[in-house]
């Protein structure tokens, strides 16, 4: 894949992950006392999908960094297992991608 358009990518999926990162914000505070007991499982439902986004977030942020290392070392479109070129088409679906689909569903990780 052409740097450019590796960069151009890598840039547009920073931009998605920190608008991600923006729209997890603080928890909003907690209504009047009496809905609270009412709400308690779904105030808990809603801390641990928020919790369960944040984790996403965070391990796409550090494919990101990931990718962003490759392409300045030059290995980037390249399967960090075998050294094989990732196709073009897969980089521009998922531009994080660090094997090829085969190796993905050996369960390269």
């Amino acid at each position: 894949m052409d740097p450019d358009r590796a960069r151009q990518l890598l840039a547009h999926e920073r931009e998605r992950i920190e608008k991600a990162i923006a729209d997890l914000g603080p928890a909003e505070a907690a209504g009047d006392q009496d809905e609270a007991a009412d709400q308690g499982s779904e105030d808990l439902y809603q801390q641990e999908f928020d919790a369960g986004r944040a984790h996403d977030v965070d391990e796409q942020l550090a494919a990101l960094e990931r990718a962003e290392a490759r392409l300045a070392d030059g290995t980037y479109g390249l399967s960090v297992e075998s050294g094989e070129p990732i196709p073009d088409a897969r980089l521009e679906a998922l531009p994080t991608a660090e094997r090829n689909v085969e190796e993905q569903e050996r369960g390269g990780g």
